[in-house]
């Protein structure tokens, strides 16, 4: 046995079995499939920019996302996983109608994202909210995290004192001091921020929550905190989760169902447990086979027979 395959086997420090407990493996957790009502879906969601070239007669499109369809149930965590630029997290922003898709229905409720005018879609935005990759980019660095919290629901009508008490609440929520609404985002760690950030989405009270690589920025213990946290605010406020996320690892732990995307497209879609242990499609077999420590079950320290 190697000095690492010996290290991982039986560590003797307290904070390196904690750092190891903390390494999400390739077997997925989630195995009941929700049937509540459908909060989001996507139908034939398509984008294409068009390329402009100088000397050329015609100029051609570029496809980001080509014939995208998926559905979220409430109380459903459905992943979207892929390499860089295989369009993942620009299927959320369109989702998000941060990016207008040119093909394509994003149905929330009754409503139609994609094909009312931006007028209409402010009173709607409200319903779906975003937590994205980067924690120090997303506060403003001038002002208190309570005055982030509260500024979208006074935006839609709420009194300050009415959503001051909702921001201490929310702090509670993801495991924070409520006196820290004064604080300032550089006092914060990234996993502290991060926080603060579902704690400013969850403000909106969203009808869909999409994390958008939202623990990829933070460390193997931090991430495992706020990756149990997701899970537990999806389950206590019955929310519908979109999640984007590179690492199958990741996915495995927190998702319900998956889809694979390659090149705007998606090439396998289904549940969790079925897509991880037996894929199909070719492409998903070779991030399967690609996933670091797929054969090894780091909380428990012992190989995985099951995967690969």
């Amino acid at each position: 046995m190697g000095p690492t395959r010996a290290l991982l086997s039986n560590p003797q420090h307290a904070y390196t079995k904690m750092l190891i407990a903390s390494v999400p493996n390739l077997t997925p957790k989630r195995r009941d499939m929700v049937t509540a009502a459908i909060v989001l879906s996507t139908v034939g969601l398509s984008k294409t920019y068009e390329q402009r070239r100088w000397f050329a007669r015609d100029n051609r499109g570029v496809a980001a996302a080509a014939d995208v369809s998926i559905e979220i149930r409430r109380g459903e965590t459905v992943g979207i996983v892929g390499e860089s630029g295989s369009g993942k997290s620009t299927v959320a922003r369109y989702i998000a109608r941060l990016i207008q898709p040119s093909a394509g229905r994003i149905v929330i409720g009754d409503t139609d994202l994609a094909s009312i005018s931006h007028v209409q879609l402010r009173a709607l935005r409200r319903k779906v909210q975003i937590v994205f990759q980067d924690p120090y980019r997303s506060l403003i660095p001038r002002r208190t995290v309570g005055e982030a919290i509260i500024e979208g629901p006074m935006n839609y009508g709420a009194t300050r004192d009415q959503v001051l008490a909702r921001a201490r609440n929310l702090m509670k929520l993801v495991r924070m001091d409520p006196t820290a609404i004064d604080r300032f985002p550089h006092q914060f760690s990234g996993g502290q921020r991060q926080r603060i950030c579902i704690a400013r989405s969850l403000a909106m009270e969203p009808d869909l929550l999409i994390a958008d690589e939202a623990v990829s920025a933070l460390d193997v213990s931090v991430q495992a905190q706020v990756l149990a946290l997701l899970d537990e605010i999806r389950k206590r406020l019955n929310l519908a989760m979109l999640f984007i996320t590179h690492d199958l690892r990741v996915a495995a732990q927190v998702c319900d169902r998956v889809a694979v995307m390659s090149h705007g497209r998606i090439v396998e879609y289904g549940p969790v447990t079925d897509v991880f242990t037996n894929p199909q499609n070719p492409y998903t077999k070779a991030l399967v086979a690609a996933a670091p420590g797929r054969n090894w079950n780091f909380a428990e320290r012992v190989p995985i027979a099951t995967i690969g």
